[in-house]
């Protein structure tokens, strides 16, 4: 994993699918309408307590409630979405907002992070995905019937304006207080987009928005101008989004006209989708980073470049998400997210993990639980029956029954963890540090170093150590020599990484971090060894 996050608990991003993958159809509330006497039985209900209960009622409210209780107990992603929420819900995959910059949901009726946006204020303090608020300016927000709209009237506000919030994290006893300043918001598709060397590009892809195909093949082209042959295509930690936009963006790596992925359900019927043959990078070796972290439209993207040899995949088991929702608007503005069909990669592979006999807590748990059985430092910890594998064109074995098993396995490392980065973490003083030093340095090191490259090659973060550990020292986090034997090249990397952010652009981060990246590291020595010809992968 990206040394970035090997701090992070295994927890990381097993609440994180909550986005799902919508094709965003509009259906009519008609066919919604009683077909039989049972859906009468819940009118009946309303109107007897209407004309007989002891109190006072509001219908709405219990209508609310009912469509809630019914939605929950359906599959894992399908969802009700009030009026009040809609606008807000949408927005998560259109534009930008001003706030603390955190993707959510409601979970046991407590508000668990889902991802901290990137970029964002969250992020930037070290909020994590999985952490629980639980007040919000003094405000406990917890077991007291929290809605999506809540949340959003009290983290979302004013850039500049600061909130205070306190969180409880797994692994830690303690709850940890932070003070975030609102911002902007930024919500761009694409993290990265660079020359990793003279041949071979890099790209990370954050979420499949609305906007992503676009910026996709602009980076295609950027990258092209710029000498590219050969692509890493970073799905590490994607959600999903749009199942369309995940097409989109596969149709580019393809000379003829093949299926992506086509879906089905009981009321819908089969449609495929096919390359168009006009693809921005139809030849060049290919590998796709995937992770636990990587679901739905990722995993159409891996699994179609799987299928058809295209490229390969690195990185460890995705999440697992083969279902696809529509959005269907009420007539009263609220809407259903409702699982319609399943989808299917080229081969015929069906990636949903098992949830028929899962509580949803337990669903989104998985991972923590691959964790425990030792599937993300072991890849021999996964059995799959043979009932669940495929073949490929070109021979090789591919796997359905539960996510997209990559061709090359890179295990989490955790071996620079300690408890002294974590307090650190914890606190947001590796990025607080980096915020005074540039306030102070900016002018001399812009004038030092005026281009990234320059910078990479001689800044060294040894100049700054011994100041940044009493600065940490004063904030409460006394110095751990044993500790930094383990943690002390890490943190030296995340300082410089934060620093050319802020430099820079954000693209600057992935180049720095990207130099101690496990996978990122094999898919280059996979693109330069023999492994596409031995292995038949078109490119």
């Amino acid at each position: 994993m990206n040394k970035k996050y090997n701090y992070l608990l295994p927890l990381l991003l097993s609440i994180m699918f909550a986005l799902g993958m919508l094709v965003g159809t509009k259906f009519s509330p008609d066919s919604f309408r009683a077909k039989n006497n049972d859906t009468h039985k819940f009118k009946e209900v309303i109107s007897h307590i209407n004309t007989s209960y002891i109190d006072t009622v509001n219908n709405n409210k219990l209508v609310e409630l009912a469509v809630k209780k019914v939605i929950n107990n359906l599959d894992p992603h399908s969802a009700y979405i009030s009026k009040s929420e809609l606008t807000a819900v949408t927005q998560d995959l259109q534009g930008d907002f001003e706030g603390i910059g955190i993707e959510f949901n409601i979970l046991n009726d407590t508000l668990i992070v889902v991802s901290p946006i990137s970029g964002g204020p969250s992020e930037k303090l070290g909020i994590k995905a999985g952490d629980k608020i639980i007040t919000v300016d003094e405000e406990n927000i917890a077991g007291v019937g929290l809605t999506n709209a809540d949340v959003r009237n009290k983290l979302l506000g004013k850039k500049g304006t600061i909130v205070k919030v306190e969180i409880l994290r797994n692994g830690n006893k303690e709850v940890l207080a932070f003070d975030i300043v609102r911002d902007k918001i930024p919500i761009y598709s694409i993290d990265a987009a660079y020359m990793a060397d003279d041949k071979t590009a890099y790209i990370k892809i954050n979420r499949f928005s609305a906007k992503t195909a676009s910026e996709f093949v602009k980076a295609l082209n950027k990258l092209e101008n710029e000498g590219m042959q050969n692509l890493i295509l970073d799905l590490g930690e994607n959600p999903g989004g749009y199942l369309q936009v995940a097409f989109q963006v596969t149709d580019q790596f393809f000379n003829s006209k093949k299926i992506i992925v086509y879906t089905k359900g009981r009321a819908r019927k089969r449609e495929e989708y096919y390359s168009s043959k006009r693809g921005g990078f139809k030849t060049g070796k290919l590998v796709v980073l995937i992770d636990e972290g990587s679901a739905s439209a990722s995993e159409i993207v891996a699994g179609a470049v799987q299928d058809w040899d295209r490229g390969f995949i690195i990185g460890r088991r995705s999440f697992g998400k083969g279902l696809v929702q529509e959005q269907m608007e009420l007539t009263d503005k609220s809407a259903l997210r409702l699982t319609v069909a399943k989808y299917f990669t080229p081969s015929g592979r069906f990636i949903q993990k098992p949830y028929k006999n899962e509580s949803k807590a337990d669903y989104y748990l998985d991972i923590y639980n691959r964790y425990l059985n030792g599937e993300l430092t072991n890849k021999d910890s996964i059995d799959i029956p043979d009932s669940l594998k495929y073949q490929t064109d070109g021979g090789r074995i591919v796997y359905g029954g539960g996510g997209i098993i990559p061709d090359f396995f890179v295990a989490i490392d955790t071996s620079m963890n300690s408890n002294y980065l974590s307090q650190l973490i914890h606190k947001g003083l590796i990025y607080k540090y980096t915020l005074e030093y540039l306030d102070k340095n900016r002018l001399v090191l812009k004038k030092r170093y005026p281009d990234f490259k320059q910078f990479d090659a001689k800044f060294n973060t040894n100049s700054i150590w011994n100041d940044f550990l009493t600065f940490a020292t004063k904030e409460g986090v006394t110095k751990n020599e044993k500790d930094l034997k383990s943690s002390g090249e890490l943190i030296k990397l995340q300082l410089k990484a934060l620093i050319a952010r802020q430099l820079f652009d954000h693209g600057s981060y992935f180049r720095i971090i990207n130099q101690s990246n496990n996978e990122f590291q094999k898919a280059i020595e996979v693109i330069n060894s023999d492994m596409f010809d031995k292995m038949g992968i078109h490119y």
